[in-house]
């Protein structure tokens, strides 16, 4: 009777840190993304924060730093994404600007001497905005912030917060269609309208 009441006490204990353990798994904030992995702690507070960290990028590098890069990127591929579509319908022509697929453009650029110009023209800007991540990462500027409000569309704070979290929303989604556009016309040789137009099955 000893052996079995000492048997009962034991299976009692592990059941109890069982238990415990499971409360403290449900009292640990989940991703509402992700539901399977934690809520990340240092997006909290950011605007279009989707509790979207997989990797843990965050808990490595400064949030600022991510969202500065975030931002940029979006940026260029909301104008790529624009680019992209107008230059099908318009393009200066001539021997300098003839009209191609953007993703052929590289090569040909690269051999008349237009990318030495564009890398000229993108590291001077890079340069310039070593000294704005640097401002932000001594908490003296918000990342992404130039200053840049010619319609006075900020002057709101509540109208100025929808306006940071659209910017995040359509540039995620932009920097997701340019690398669709881009994909699309290395399978298919044609530009996106064209494409969309004039569709035809990969087979045939």
């Amino acid at each position: 009777m000893a052996f079995v009441s000492s048997g009962l006490t034991v299976l009692r204990g592990v059941q109890s840190k069982r238990t415990c353990a499971t409360k403290v798994t449900m009292a640990a904030e989940m991703s509402k993304s992700v539901p399977f992995l934690l809520k990340p702690k240092n997006l909290e507070g950011y605007a279009g924060n989707a509790e979207f960290d997989p990797l843990g990028i965050s808990d490595y590098v400064d949030m600022r730093f991510l969202r500065e890069a975030e931002l940029k990127h979006g940026r260029i591929c909301m104008l790529a994404a624009v680019g992209i579509l107008v230059q099908e319908f318009f393009t200066f022509g001539g021997k300098y600007f003839p009209k191609m697929l953007p993703v052929d453009a590289h090569d040909y650029y690269l051999k008349t001497g237009g990318m030495s110009q564009l890398l000229l023209f993108i590291a001077g800007f890079e340069s310039m905005s070593y000294f704005a991540i640097k401002q932000t990462l001594e908490g003296k500027r918000e990342p992404g912030d130039f200053a840049f409000d010619p319609l006075s569309l900020g002057k709101d704070p509540a109208v100025f917060a929808r306006f940071r979290e659209n910017e995040l929303k359509n540039g995620r989604l932009a920097m997701i269609a340019v690398g669709g556009f881009i994909h699309q016309m290395w399978v298919s040789k044609m530009g996106v309208i064209e494409q969309l137009t004039n569709f035809k099955m990969l087979s045939q």
